[in-house]
C-alpha cells in the first residue's frame, strides 16, 4: 500500500517504507500476544522513528531535572509526551511530587483554513482527537500517576483545554508563582506560539529548556518568527537535536 503524494511530503518515509509501516500496524492489531503480555512488550511494535522521541525526552529530562518548576507542552495531540514526562519523572526523580506536568491544547486539531501547510496535516487527520478525549487523557495521566511512586498523591498532571492564546496567559495570571523548567512547543502557527512564549518567558530560569518542534520547518514559519521576536536580546544557547535534527533545543542561560 503506497501513501498518497500529500502524505509523502509530510513524512520522512518513502516508497516501500509505507508498506512495512502498514504491515507493522497489521501485526500489532492481530498480535498473538495476550493483552497483559502485549502491554508489557509494546517495544515489539515501536518504530525507530518513535523510539527516538523517547530517547530525546529522556536526554532532556536528565538536563533539566535539577531545575525547579513545571513541565509544559503546548500542542499535545493524543498526549503521549505528557505520559512520557510523567513516567520519566518517576524514573529520574520519583520522590518529586511537586513537579507539575501540564498540557495545553484545543483537542480540535488545525482548522482547514489555518496557516499550517495543508500537506503537513493530512497524515494525521489535522491532529484532531475524538470527542471527550481531554477527559480521557486526564484519567490516563492520573492512572500513570497512581502506578508511580507516591501514587496516592494526585493532581500533578493537568490538562488545560481551549485556545492557547487565551488559556496560557490566563493560567499564569491565575498561577503567578509558577516556574517553568521545560516547555515543549508543537503548535505551529505564529499567534498561539507567540502568546505562549510571552506568557512563559518571565517564569523561565537559568537552565530551563524550551524544545521546538518546527523551528526550522518552512511549513510552519510562525514558530521561528515568534521565537525571534520574544527572545531578541535574551541570553540563551540554541542547538540542533543530536538524534532528531528537525527539532531545536533552547537552554536559558
Amino acid at each position: 500500500m503506497t501513501a498518497p503524494a500529500q502524505a509523502v511530503e509530510a513524512t520522512t518515509a518513502h516508497g516501500a517504507t509505507f508498506d512495512f509501516r502498514e504491515r507493522l500496524r497489521e501485526m500489532f492489531v492481530d498480535s498473538p500476544l495476550p493483552p497483559d503480555d502485549l502491554m508489557f512488550n509494546l517495544g515489539l511494535y515501536v518504530r525507530s522513528s518513535l523510539l527516538v522521541k523517547f530517547v530525546l525526552l529522556h536526554d532532556l529530562y536528565s538536563r533539566f531535572k535539577c531545575v525547579p518548576g513545571a513541565l509544559l507542552e503546548f500542542g499535545t495531540w493524543w498526549g503521549q509526551n505528557l505520559v512520557l514526562l510523567e513516567n520519566l519523572r518517576a524514573i529520574h526523580e520519583p520522590f518529586n511530587k511537586q513537579r507539575m506536568i501540564i498540557g495545553f491544547d484545543t483537542f480540535k486539531g488545525y482548522p482547514a483554513d489555518g496557516p499550517i501547510a495543508p500537506e503537513s496535516t493530512k497524515t494525521h487527520h489535522a491532529y484532531t482527537t475524538t470527542a471527550g478525549y481531554a477527559e480521557y487523557l486526564s484519567e490516563l495521566l492520573a492512572v500513570h500517576e497512581g502506578n508511580n511512586a507516591f501514587g496516592h498523591i494526585r493532581g500533578n498532571c493537568q490538562i488545560v483545554q481551549g485556545d492557547v492564546e487565551e488559556t496560557v496567559p490566563r493560567y499564569f495570571v491565575d498561577n503567578p508563582a509558577t516556574l517553568v523548567a521545560f516547555a515543549f512547543f508543537d503548535l505551529g502557527p505564529y499567534e498561539p506560539t507567540i502568546a505562549a512564549l510571552r506568557a512563559i518567558k518571565p517564569h523561565l530560569l537559568p537552565g530551563s529548556i524550551i524544545l521546538f518542534d518546527e523551528l526550522t520547518w518552512p511549513g510552519a514559519p510562525g514558530e521561528a518568527i515568534a521565537f525571534k521576536e520574544v527572545f531578541s536580546g535574551a541570553n540563551y544557547r540554541i542547538e540542533k537535536c543530536q538524534w532528531y535534527p528537525s527539532k531545536a533545543i533552547v537552554t536559558i542561560q
